[in-house]
């Protein structure tokens, strides 16, 4: 579906995850999916899009089993029949640090400084700052180009979000991730793919989250 020579992205965070509810990083190996709040905030979205009818040429997630799980919740109201998936935009890798509890990671692992050693992994086979960085940008980069002048909506992870506007808006690659991106937000761009903003990304919204009224915030918190 063409849409006028413009290219759309419409990112959107996971629902809650177990892993947030259980305090542990939940990386590739230790994700197990939505809580019963991120299962509710998923098909709030949905019941938004159903009644929007947002223009959706294309769906995607990440591998992991929360933006799996949130995609396949939303995908009827998109009226796609494919759900692609990217192993490359999950979340930061964390290697040995997967799973294990928040409050024990610095003294299994020591602190983490995103400021000043952006290229030290936060433990053995993690990622470093920079090289999720860079394994974002580029999946970014190959998927937009196998989608130009259609719209995308791409379910994936906060820190995705972080690189995709510092990718596409032209901002710092480095610091740690500064945004709070909530459970099934929705951050839109948009790119004329011709004239003389070619190839200028513009951000039309960022952390769009009214359908999550009246839920609450996290478990066992109220609203």
């Amino acid at each position: 579906m063409i849409h006028e020579n413009k290219t759309r992205l419409i990112l959107v965070r996971h629902g809650e995850s177990n892993a947030t509810v259980e305090r542990i990083l939940g990386g590739e190996k230790s994700c197990t999916g939505l809580s019963d709040l991120g299962r509710d905030q998923a098909h709030a979205l949905r019941k938004r899009l159903e009644k929007e009818e947002i223009d959706v040429d294309v769906l995607y997630a990440s591998t992991m089993p929360r933006a799996i799980e949130t995609a396949e919740i939303i995908k009827p109201a998109l009226d796609l029949k494919d759900l692609y998936t990217e192993a490359e935009l999950v979340e930061h890798r964390p290697g040995e640090a997967d799973g294990k509890p928040y409050e024990e990671l610095e003294e299994l692992f020591g602190g983490n400084d995103y400021y000043g050693r952006p290229h030290t992994p936060l433990a053995p086979e993690a990622e470093s700052l920079h090289g999720f960085h860079f394994r974002v940008s580029g999946a970014l980069e190959s998927l937009i180009s196998k989608h130009v002048s259609e719209s995308v909506m791409i379910v994936c992870h906060g820190g995705v979000i972080d690189i995709a506007i510092r990718q596409l808006l032209d901002l710092p690659r480095r610091g740690q991730f500064d945004l709070w991106t909530l459970n099934t937000s929705l951050t839109e761009f948009i790119v004329d793919d011709t004239g003389v903003k070619r190839g200028r990304w513009t951000l039309i919204r960022y952390n769009d989250h009214a359908h999550l009224a009246g839920l609450p915030f996290a478990t066992n918190e109220d609203s």
